[in-house]
């Protein structure tokens, strides 16, 4: 769910990604890259992503990511469900 939302704003390559998902969880994601480049071949299986050779302003190559439509849709779609489950979680801890 976290790449595909990630992916779902811009376009994004390997380190950028572990970058961002650090910066924005002030870092309390420090995601690996034996974590998220399988992570990234599964979601390109599923045909969520896709990935593309792209060379970067510094001119160096690089394999950026981005969602597909099915990709986009399943974003939607987990991101209610993490929504409905975190509603769920925060209702029980509320509860007395």
């Amino acid at each position: 769910m976290l790449l595909l939302h990630l992916l779902s704003r811009a376009d994004m390559y390997g380190y950028e990604i572990l970058q961002e998902a650090s910066r924005r969880s002030a870092n309390a994601f420090d995601l690996k890259e034996g974590t998220v480049y399988p992570a990234l071949h599964q979601l390109e299986k599923k045909g969520y992503i896709k990935a593309e050779w792209r060379t970067a302003e510094n001119g160096r190559e690089r394999k950026y990511y981005s969602l597909t439509a099915k990709g986009r849709k399943a974003a939607v779609a987990y991101e209610k469900q993490w929504q409905h489950l975190t509603g769920a979680i925060a209702a029980i801890l509320e509860s007395e």
